[in-house]
């Protein structure tokens, strides 16, 4: 289930203001450490932070994530400072900013295009932006026919629709009857 990292604001201007305060707030040593750490490449520490990651700079096929930013930095030409603030907030999930009716829009895009069944939504900051989540877009989301307005049942299992387990004993009384 794909992340999105949502920035709402009353209208794009707004949302898109607050995007970018949020990246003037990421410290300058932040994006060596991540992406060090990311691609587990200490030297990359020391690298210079206006600069393309290096040439000789490789990930492991088996890490994802690594190679999807690695991919994204080298076919965008973006420097390391570029390619953190890229993905600093939302660690590399979808990030959006508008008002909340663009957010409804962009995820029921991916809803209708097979792109997602569903969303984690990873608040900028919090609480407030869980709850500008919750009091603006869902709202949206319910207007619109695209979000619940109860649950049907009590607990989780209930509303993923999985059968309530049979506890052991239980079993063994079943068996017994039979």
């Amino acid at each position: 289930m794909p992340g999105i990292f949502p920035v709402i604001g009353g209208t794009e201007a707004e949302a898109l203001a607050k995007y970018e305060e949020l990246q003037r707030l990421i410290h300058p040593d932040i994006p060596r450490r991540f992406l060090a750490q990311l691609f587990q490449r200490p030297e990359l520490l020391d690298h210079p932070i206006d600069e393309p990651l290096p040439d000789w700079l490789e990930v492991d096929g088996r890490a994802s994530r690594p190679a999807l930013l690695l991919d994204l930095a080298r076919r965008e030409k973006l420097t390391v400072r570029e390619l953190h603030l890229r993905v600093a907030g939302a660690r590399g999930h979808r990030t959006i900013h508008g008002t909340p009716e663009q957010i409804a829009d962009e995820l029921e895009a991916w809803f209708d295009g097979h792109a997602a069944d569903g969303f984690n939504i990873m608040p900028p900051h919090l609480p407030d932006g869980l709850t500008d989540f919750v009091d603006q877009v869902l709202p949206e989301l319910r207007r619109r026919g695209r979000f619940r307005h109860e649950y049907e049942g009590v607990t989780l299992r209930e509303n993923l629709g999985l059968p309530f387990p049979v506890h052991p004993a239980g079993r063994a009384a079943l068996a017994a009857a039979e």
